[in-house]
C-alpha cells in the first residue's frame, strides 16, 4: 500500500496501548503493567475528497484511532502523516495550528455542546481561537453557515442554548461547528448515530452535500454498516484494535473475504419478514483488549479457524485479482 500525492492522511503502524490503572493492594501483588491495546498496529490511507469508513463492533478500535489522527489521544508508537506533515514530530502550537485543517464531529452532539454557550457562539468560538474573526463579523461568518447546514431561521437560533434544540437540531450545530474553520479533513465520529432514525438519512444527505461545497475529505466512524454503504466510497473493517479487511465499498460488500466482514454484512436487516439467517454467526463476545488471543484476534470466535491462525498473526494481503483489496486473514495464504 505505497503512499502517493493523492493521499491527505498516511497512517503507519499506528499504537495506542492504555495503561490499566490498578488499585493500592493489585499494585503491591504484582509489578507488571497491563495495557488496554485499543489500537494495536494499523495502516491504511485516505485519499483526497473521499468518504473513508472505519467500522466495527464496539470496542474495536474505531473511535481511538480517528482522536489519534487529530492527536486528541497521544500515540504510543506509529506515523502519521497529513498531507505531507508528520504530525507526530509537532510541537503543541503547530499542532494547534494545523488542527484548522482537521476537525471533528463528536457522536453525542449534547454532551460535546457547553450548555452555558449560545448555539451561535459555540459554533463561532473556533474564529474568536484563532483570531479570525469577532463581534459582528463572526456572527455574520456563523449565521451564513447555520443557514447552509439547516439551522434556520438562523437569527433565533443563534441565541438559542442546547436544551432548547431539538436532537437534529443539535447535530446540524456541531457539523457546523466543525465547517466554521473551513477544514480540509472531518473525522466523523457516529455523527448520526444519536439522532431520531426518521432524521439520519437527511444528515447523511447534508454531510455529502457539504463534501461537495467544502471539497471535504471524511473519515467516517461507524458500527452501522448499512450507513457506511450509503456514504463511503471505501471502508477498512477493524477488529479489537486491528484492521481486519479493506477495500472498496464494492469489493467489501459484494466480495467479503475475511469472516469477521461476512458475519458483520450477514447481521444487517433486511427489508423483508419471511428472510432467515443462513451464514454462521461468530460465537461469544469480543475479547478484552487487555490481554487479546495469539495470533489472529478473530479466531476463538471464527467458525474457520485452523491450528495456525492461533499462532501467527496474519498480516493484511492483497487479495489475488482485485487490486486495492485488502485482508489479514490465514485462508488467503
Amino acid at each position: 500500500m505505497p503512499g502517493t500525492v493523492d493521499n491527505l492522511v498516511e497512517v503507519r503502524g499506528l499504537r495506542k496501548w492504555f495503561p490499566v490503572q490498578k488499585g493500592l493492594i493489585e499494585r503491591l501483588v504484582t509489578r507488571q503493567r497491563q495495557f488496554v491495546r485499543a489500537v494495536d498496529g494499523v495502516d491504511f490511507e485516505i485519499r483526497r475528497g473521499e468518504v473513508f469508513g472505519l467500522a466495527g463492533e464496539s470496542g474495536s478500535g474505531k473511535t481511538t484511532t480517528g482522536r489519534l489522527i487529530l492527536r486528541l489521544v497521544e500515540p504510543t508508537e506509529g506515523s502519521i502523516v497529513f498531507d505531507g506533515v508528520d504530525l507526530i514530530a509537532l510541537d503543541n502550537e503547530e499542532m494547534r495550528r494545523m488542527r484548522q485543517r482537521m476537525q471533528v464531529i463528536f457522536q453525542d452532539p449534547f454532551a460535546s455542546m457547553n450548555p452555558r454557550m449560545k448555539t451561535g457562539d459555540a459554533i463561532g468560538h473556533a474564529l474568536e481561537i484563532h483570531g479570525i474573526a469577532r463581534g459582528a463579523v463572526k456572527r455574520d461568518m456563523v449565521t451564513s453557515l447555520m443557514e447552509k447546514v439547516g439551522l434556520t431561521p438562523a437569527t433565533t437560533l443563534y441565541d438559542k442554548y442546547p436544551h432548547q434544540l431539538s436532537g437534529g437540531q443539535r447535530q446540524r450545530v456541531v457539523i457546523a461547528r466543525a465547517l466554521i474553520m473551513t477544514p480540509e479533513m472531518i473525522v466523523a465520529d457516529e455523527p448520526i448515530a444519536m439522532a431520531d432514525v426518521s432524521v439520519r438519512a437527511l444528515l447523511l444527505d447534508l454531510m455529502l452535500r457539504l463534501k461537495e461545497e467544502f471539497e471535504l475529505t471524511y473519515l467516517f466512524i461507524t458500527h452501522d454498516l448499512a450507513t457506511a454503504k450509503y456514504i463511503c466510497d471505501r471502508i477498512a473493517i477493524m477488529y479489537l484494535g486491528r484492521i481486519c479487511e479493506m477495500g472498496t465499498l464494492e469489493q467489501v460488500y459484494r466480495n467479503p473475504q475475511h469472516p469477521y466482514t461476512q458475519a458483520l454484512l450477514a447481521a444487517v436487516p433486511v427489508p423483508d419478514p419471511h428472510a432467515r439467517r443462513t451464514a454462521p454467526m461468530p460465537q461469544g463476545e469480543i475479547p478484552s483488549p487487555i490481554n487479546p488471543p495469539s495470533g489472529c484476534r478473530f479466531h476463538p470466535r471464527c467458525p474457520f479457524a485452523k491450528d495456525d491462525c492461533s499462532q501467527e498473526l496474519p498480516l493484511l494481503q492483497s487479495v489475488p485479482g482485485d487490486e486495492g483489496h485488502f485482508v489479514a486473514c490465514h485462508r488467503m495464504s
